[in-house]
């Protein structure tokens, strides 16, 4: 086997392994995205009932804002399902790992921690300095 430097992209038993990792983190996000949105819907069903016209605008402007948040939170939710899913393509595809800037391959602990990367460290430091 060459060394780590040296190799192009990762084996066939090495990806695997990442793509098991994704599955998982695919399923977990989308029970997460199921709770949020059936949040959002619990909450578009129910009504604040028969109260005073002040308390009623307050609840209504701290509602709106709670929806909003869980709003946010599934919008991210779903672009994280997205990109996982994507990282499976490139697994198929066998530019997983490979970093999309420098042509390196990305370090296991970085696709571990973050599996939907595209771009090894040094790009992406590189890319927030821009």
């Amino acid at each position: 086997m060459k060394a780590k430097d040296e190799r192009t992209r990762y084996s066939d038993e090495e990806l695997v392994e990442f793509e098991t990792l994704i599955q998982e983190k695919i399923e977990k996000a989308q029970t997460e995205l199921s709770i949020l949105k059936q949040s959002l819907n619990r909450s578009a069903e129910s009504g604040t009932g028969d109260t005073n016209i002040t308390s009623k605008v307050l609840e209504d402007g701290a509602e709106t804002s709670q929806k909003e948040s869980v709003n946010e939170l599934a919008a991210r939710q779903q672009k994280f399902i997205n990109n996982l899913s994507n990282a499976l393509i490139r697994i198929k595809n066998g530019t997983y790992g490979i970093c999309k800037n420098t042509g390196k391959l990305i370090p296991k602990a970085r696709l571990r921690a973050v599996p939907h990367t595209m771009l090894c460290i040094e790009a992406k430091l590189e890319e927030k300095k821009n």
